[in-house]
């Protein structure tokens, strides 16, 4: 591979606006590396981007970001067959609306959501910092709203039970965990030539509600009104991850609405809230992460 193309890992690439930042990339040019769960929706979304992109290059790699050691794995797989990452896209995401909990013993929407992204971003750090001028760019939300003032350290662990309407709080906590975990990362990386970057892709007319029964029919409204449309939320992830204008810029958390940069709720704009957070969370993955990055972690802080 020439060292003219650039390789994006983007997660979550094979539905939604992922699936859509995958396609805009690949007619750029890139190199894409995607993580996937199903091979069917893996094989339907390289035929697509082969479709819009003829001749990209596509590489999938097969994990389960609600199992802490297959994501571990499949980050290991990356590193190992990818010794160079022009930009890792953080963009796999879930809400459910019914409590479900890993066998890692953590609410499913903590572990999708922020650990697995956490814990992947961890063991690629080494590479993307070799690769550098390089990106890491994190989807999250102005969702986060509903967790203002919210204990992160206690959502980390939170096991409780919700209904479906008590659900958008817990995805906003989530939501805001990923901005906190973004804004560290970027202050962890400084000077290291890696744009740490997190961003609210607006709401999109994606699958992320297709446990709704009402779901499908919505969506098919929604598309008729023109309401929601995922290639908003798609365009600015692309451009976090590509555009020269963002190539210096970091530590920033930026709206779909013309790419401007937004004060996270609290306590996600607090130093000190996010390095706690930081380093509760790197004890928790430190079982499945490589011993000298988890130390490298700790050691930044």
């Amino acid at each position: 591979m020439s060292p003219s193309v650039p390789i994006f890992v983007i997660t979550g690439a094979t539905s939604g606006i992922g699936r859509l930042v995958a396609i805009a990339l690949a007619r750029q040019g890139a190199h894409l590396v995607l993580t996937a769960r199903s091979q069917t929706r893996a094989d339907a979304t390289v035929a697509m981007i082969e479709a819009a992109a003829p001749g990209a290059r596509v590489d999938v790699h097969y994990g389960d970001f609600a199992d802490l050691a297959s994501v571990a794995t499949l980050g290991r797989e990356i590193a190992a067959r990818h010794p160079r990452i022009d930009a890792l896209i953080n963009n796999a995401g879930i809400h459910a609306f019914k409590p479900r909990f890993t066998k890692d013993g953590y609410s499913e929407m903590v572990a999708v959501n922020y650990l697995a992204p956490w814990l992947l971003t961890n063991i690629l750090r080494e590479t993307v910092i070799r690769s550098a001028p390089s990106r890491i760019v994190t989807v999250a939300s102005e969702a986060s709203r509903q967790a203002a003032g919210f204990d992160p350290l206690a959502a980390l662990i939170d096991k409780r039970l919700f209904t479906a309407r008590g659900s958008s709080a817990i995805y906003g906590q989530t939501k805001l965990m990923n901005i906190m975990f973004s804004m560290e990362l970027a202050r962890a990386l400084t000077g290291t030539g890696v744009a740490v970057n997190c961003l609210c892709p607006g709401f999109n007319v994606t699958g992320l509600g297709r446990e709704l029964w009402f779901a499908a029919p919505l969506e098919r409204l929604l598309a008729w009104l023109k309401i929601g449309n995922p290639e908003r939320g798609a365009g600015i992830i692309a451009r976090l991850a590509s555009d020269p204008a963002f190539a210096a810029v970091t530590g920033g958390y930026f709206s779909v609405k013309d790419t401007r940069p937004i004060v996270p709720a609290a306590p996600g704009a607090d130093p000190q809230a996010r390095q706690m957070l930081w380093q509760a969370t790197a004890e928790r993955v430190a079982a499945f992460s490589r011993d000298e990055v988890v130390e490298e972690s700790r050691a930044s802080l």
